[in-house]
């Protein structure tokens, strides 16, 4: 898909590895709107790069349909949509305090599984009605899953269980889309130099960087943003998860 002025949805776009992408695809020349639960942190990108700022709340069907009915009012219907919004909840399922309570775990599952959901849904929705492209493509998809979906360790239940959610709505999505020209792919990445990774003290993230292959350092926001513009541009990329780990496979903790 040509990126050029063509509207794009980025949610979780204010910071980490959403920002990272709304300015790509604003240097593209898309018209970027940046969903984001924290608004002033979303209009502060979006004065940055030319795009438009909606407070979205990924959890909420409400919030978000009325976060993309106000991206769409502005910039018209979009044929690119982003889902980077999550968080890492940890907790071993049987800790030192007992099980796990029921409700931190639902919380991982709400923002990283279901907020994803319920943004492809609703956008999908909206993509469904345009024209199709030369090539009949009308829109793609790109969620943001983790290589956790695969190789979850010790203390992330909620994180491994969303994730691996993520993955497995990836092919069925892009199925269940392929007839009206709709493709959904994700991306899973390994260790990234993100807001959550920076709350860190530099030793660890130092010791970290060490469990690496190659490039033996943490991946940069930039490098997400750049394998998601190229999935956008790449009409034959299509229910693929790609890891983009530096070839890294998590320890058991």
């Amino acid at each position: 898909m040509q990126i050029q002025n063509v509207p794009a949805l980025v949610v979780g776009g204010a910071s980490g590895l959403g920002a990272a992408t709304a300015r790509r695809l604003a240097a593209a020349g898309a018209k970027v709107s940046v969903l984001d639960f924290n608004i002033e942190a979303a209009q502060a990108l979006a004065h940055e790069i030319g795009g438009f700022a909606v407070r979205c709340n990924v959890t909420s069907a409400e919030s978000a349909e009325d976060a993309i009915r106000a991206a769409r009012d502005r910039h018209g219907a979009a044929r690119i949509l982003i889902n980077t919004a999550g968080i890492a909840p940890a907790g071993k399922i049987v800790g030192r305090n007992g099980p796990l309570p029921l409700d931190d775990f639902r919380k991982g599952i709400e923002v990283n599984l279901i907020g994803s959901f319920n943004t492809l849904r609703l956008a999908a929705a909206d993509m469904m009605a345009l024209e199709p492209l030369a090539d009949g493509e009308r829109g793609v998809v790109v969620n943001t899953a983790s290589i956790a979906g695969y190789e979850g360790q010790i203390g992330q239940a909620s994180y491994a269980a969303s994730k691996g959610g993520v993955i497995a709505l990836t092919i069925q999505a892009a199925r269940e889309f392929a007839s009206v020209g709709i493709r959904v792919c994700t991306i899973a990445p390994g260790l990234f130099e993100t807001p959550m990774m920076e709350g860190l003290p530099e030793n660890v993230r130092a010791s970290l960087a060490t469990t690496v292959p190659f490039p033996r350092r943490l991946g940069r926001a930039d490098e997400f943003a750049k394998q998601a513009l190229n999935i956008v541009e790449s009409v034959y990329l299509n229910g693929e998860t790609i890891r983009l780990d530096a070839a890294l496979r998590m320890a058991a903790k």
